[in-house]
C-alpha cells in the first residue's frame, strides 16, 4: 500500500450536508421606524491614515489567529462505522498532540471526544470508557487497552479489530499492531474468540466481502473502494474481496473487482461501466502505474471525460497495492482524458493525504 495515504503529522466527511435557511420576520414587518439619515462626516487626510492603518492592523491580527487556530489541530483519519456497519475512514480534525496514535485510538471510544463530531450515521466502536496506551517501537504499535475494553458485542468484534488496526496504520510509523489488556497479551479477543496472532496489519483486510467466493483456500485478498452513502453525501468504503490465485498480477485483479462491482446486496454504489477493459498488461515504473482503457471509461463520450468517482475509486484502489504511489490514465493508448471540472489529466493522479475529507 502506498506509503502516501499514511503520512499524517486520519477530516471532515465526503458527506456535503445542505443546510435549510429560515427568515424571522423579514418580510413580516407592518411598519417600520423611522432612522435618522446619518450626518455627513468630513475625515481630515490625518484621520483617513489613522483609520486604514487600524482596519490593516484589524485585518492582520484576524489573520494570525485564524492562521494559529488552524495549526493547532491536524487532520486525522478515524475508521469509523456507517448506518450498514462498514468500516469507513472520515478525515476529522483533532486537537494537535506529540502522541498521535493513542489520541486517534481514544478518539474511536464510545461516548468519547469524537461524539460532538461524528458525521450523520457513523459511529465509533471501542466500547465506553476504555482507557488506552500506544507504545510504537520498529513500526510496530503495541495497544494496552483496560478491562472495559470487552464490554461489546460479539457481532462487533471484525469492526474493532479493523477499526484499530487502519486507523493506526495511516501513520509512516506504524505497519503492525498488538493488543493488550491490563498488559497482557491478547492472542484472541476476549468476546467472540477471533484469533490476532503475532500482529494485526492492514493484509487482514477490512470489510471482507467473501459472498461470490466458493473456495476460500485458493483465493487471496484485494482491498477496492466502493462508493457508500447517498445522494449529495458520498464516501469512500474500502472492501476486501476474494480473487483467485490464478490471476497472478493483483492490479489487473483490483481492476476486474472494480468493474464488476459491489455485491447487490451490500448498499454499495459503482460508477464502472460494465464494459470497461483494460486493452493491455499495466504498466508500473517509478512507483507509477499507466493503464490503457477503452472508451468506456469515459463518463462523457463527447467530452472525453472521466467521472470523478471513477477516477477516484481507480487511485485509492491501486494505491493500496505495494509500491504504487500515482496513476496515469489512457484511452486507446492516448492521454487525452478531461475530469468532471473541464482539467485535462496531464499529470499523474496520486492519492490524498486523507481519505473522504469532503473533497478528495
Amino acid at each position: 500500500m502506498s506509503k502516501s495515504k499514511y503520512k499524517k503529522t486520519l477530516a471532515s466527511t465526503v458527506v456535503a450536508a445542505s443546510l435549510l435557511l429560515s427568515g424571522c420576520g423579514l418580510f413580516g414587518m407592518e411598519e417600520k421606524e423611522k432612522i435618522d439619515p446619518p450626518e455627513e462626516v468630513t475625515y481630515t487626510e490625518e484621520q483617513t491614515e489613522v483609520t486604514e492603518k487600524t482596519t490593516n492592523n484589524e485585518k492582520e491580527a484576524a489573520d494570525q489567529t485564524q492562521e494559529a487556530e488552524t495549526s493547532e489541530t491536524v487532520k486525522t483519519e478515524l475508521y469509523l462505522v456507517d448506518k450498514n456497519g462498514y468500516v469507513v475512514p472520515q478525515t476529522l480534525e483533532l486537537p494537535k498532540t506529540e502522541s498521535v496514535a493513542t489520541q486517534a485510538l481514544e478518539y474511536l471510544v464510545k461516548n468519547g471526544p469524537v461524539t460532538e463530531m461524528l458525521p450523520n450515521g457513523f459511529q465509533a466502536v471501542i466500547p465506553d470508557d476504555t482507557k488506552i496506551s500506544v507504545n510504537v517501537k520498529d513500526k510496530v504499535a503495541t495497544v494496552d487497552f483496560s478491562s472495559e475494553f470487552k464490554d461489546y458485542k460479539a457481532e462487533d468484534e471484525l469492526k474493532i479489530l479493523q477499526s484499530i488496526t487502519w486507523t493506526l496504520t495511516q501513520f509512516d510509523s506504524i505497519e503492525q499492531v498488538k493488543l493488550q489488556m491490563n498488559g497482557h497479551p491478547l492472542e484472541e479477543m476476549p468476546v467472540n474468540g477471533t484469533p490476532i496472532g503475532d500482529e494485526l496489519t492492514r493484509k487482514d483486510g477490512i470489510n471482507i466481502d467473501t459472498s461470490q467466493v466458493a473456495d476460500i483456500t485458493n483465493t487471496k485478498p484485494v482491498t477496492v473502494y466502493y462508493i457508500g452513502g447517498e445522494a449529495d453525501s458520498y464516501y469512500f468504503v474500502p472492501v476486501t474481496k476474494r480473487v483467485s490465485n490464478k490471476i497472478e498480477n493483483n492490479i489487473d485483479a483490483a481492476i476486474n473487482e472494480l468493474i464488476k462491482g459491489p455485491s447487490v446486496a451490500s448498499h454499495l454504489l459503482n460508477e464502472f461501466n460494465s464494459d470497461v477493459e483494460l486493452l493491455g498488461e499495466p504498466k508500473v515504473e517509478n512507483g507509477k502505474v499507466t493503464l490503457n482503457f477503452n472508451e468506456s471509461i469515459f463518463g462523457s463520450f463527447d467530452k472525453k471525460m472521466i467521472s470523478q468517482n471513477v477516477l477516484d475509486s481507480l487511485v485509492l484502489t491501486l494505491t493500496e497495492q505495494q509500491g504504487i504511489e500515482s496513476v496515469v490514465v489512457t484511452v486507446n493508448g492516448k492521454a487525452e482524458l478531461m475530469n468532471e471540472e473541464g482539467k485535462k489529466l496531464t499529470e499523474p493522479v496520486t492519492r490524498p493525504e486523507n481519505v473522504n475529507t469532503g473533497s478528495f
